[in-house]
């Protein structure tokens, strides 16, 4: 509980008012106002003693999180070569009351707007069982008591070449960040959220380390390829999403050959972001992988069946390629590593978390990126 104190001002304030307002107190630690019209006794008159006043800290928390939430938005610039930049960083409740207010159907009570990437040209079955994927891991995960998160999207797809994507809100890629604000991972995450010791800045980096981790197990067990600043985006509370699934189990970049060799993308900016190997968070982001992996291979065959289903009805998805998706079966079998003690797994991860870290083939890849699409 906090203490406050206050006196009595009519007075010094000039009021000629008689009334006085006081508060009392009880075993409810809100305030209580009474207002009276009797004029102040005289013992009130010579010597007016404080009033104490209890406020519930809760109280104080949620005027200064309402205090927060009214200061203005952190915008990116506009930049006629990325665009989108701009768009995506704008708050999407301040998107959508903007867009409602200029609505002539902003009156009608069933008003909602939804964002949607419209792919044409592309063939979204392979994202559609990527995010199925997702989806199944994420909910094993829940089930099973793992503080992993993902985000698994929508995908609705209209033709052979055509569909729509769920735009996630409230995101930014990491290009888009190095691009509009020059600062490494961390750097954001204080300007965004506040200093290292904050509440706002603790909450984002757990954020970050619980989807960091989700998200290297399933680069690792589908093989997700491709991972440049510009499919990785992170939102208002700090957490990582991976998108864009078209290169997966079998697929790469370069018609396979092979220029991501490291299980998954994890960056020396983002053990930066989680306090260094030696940290806590860091420590706890092995601990995350270790027990996501050990717990999906207990269902390692409700997720075989849905690749297999997969490959059975689309052997000619590029995910299958070559032989039609049987040796790709096989290997992502061989990945949850069935017949293995938990104590060689444990070594397996640090293994795997050490190659990752110290990976040349992505720092190569990362600068391809950069000087042959401008992706930073």
């Amino acid at each position: 509980m906090i203490s406050l104190f206050s006196t009595d001002s009519g007075e010094s304030q000039g009021t000629t008012d008689s009334s006085v307002l006081t508060f009392s107190t009880s075993s409810n630690p809100s305030l209580t106002a009474q207002r009276t019209d009797e004029g102040p006794s005289k013992s009130e008159q010579q010597s007016k003693q404080p009033t104490k006043c209890y406020v519930n800290a809760k109280d104080i928390r949620r005027r200064l999180e309402e205090n927060e939430a009214c200061q203005p938005q952190r915008s990116f610039k506009i930049d006629p070569e990325d665009p989108s930049a701009t768009v995506l960083k704008e708050p999407w409740e301040l998107k959508a009351r903007r867009i409602q207010e200029s609505s002539p159907w902003r009156h009608l009570p069933g008003w909602q707007l939804t964002a949607a990437i419209v792919k044409v040209g592309d063939d979204l079955r392979q994202e559609q069982l990527a995010y199925q994927l997702l989806g199944t891991l994420q909910r094993i995960w829940t089930e099973n008591l793992v503080d992993l998160w993902l985000r698994p999207l929508n995908v609705v797809i209209t033709s052979p070449d055509s569909g729509l994507i769920e735009l996630v809100q409230d995101t930014v890629s990491l290009h888009q960040i190095r691009r509009q604000t020059r600062l490494s991972l961390r750097d954001y995450i204080i300007r965004e959220h506040g200093p290292p010791n904050s509440e706002g800045f603790l909450s984002a980096q757990k954020n970050f380390v619980q989807s960091c981790a989700a998200y290297c197990l399933v680069g690792y067990l589908f093989q997700v390829k491709d991972r440049h600043n510009g499919n990785i985006l992170i939102d208002k509370e700090g957490h990582v999403i991976h998108i864009d699934y078209g290169f997966m189990l079998s697929a790469s970049p370069g018609r396979n050959l092979g220029f991501e060799m490291s299980p998954f993308k994890l960056t020396s900016e983002q053990v930066e972001l989680m306090g260094g190997v030696d940290s806590d968070m860091f420590t706890y982001y092995n601990k995350l992988i270790l027990s996501g992996l050990l717990t999906a291979r207990k269902y390692m065959d409700e997720l075989i069946l849905l690749v297999d289903i997969a490959r059975t009805g689309y052997p000619e998805l590029p995910c299958f390629n070559p032989a039609g998706g049987k040796r790709t079966v096989e290997a992502l079998r061989q990945r949850f590593m069935l017949t293995s003690t938990e104590d060689q797994i444990t070594r397996f991860v640090d293994c795997m978390i050490r190659q990752s870290l110290n990976s040349l083939t992505t720092r190569l890849y990362d600068n391809y990126q950069y000087y042959a699409n401008g992706i930073q």
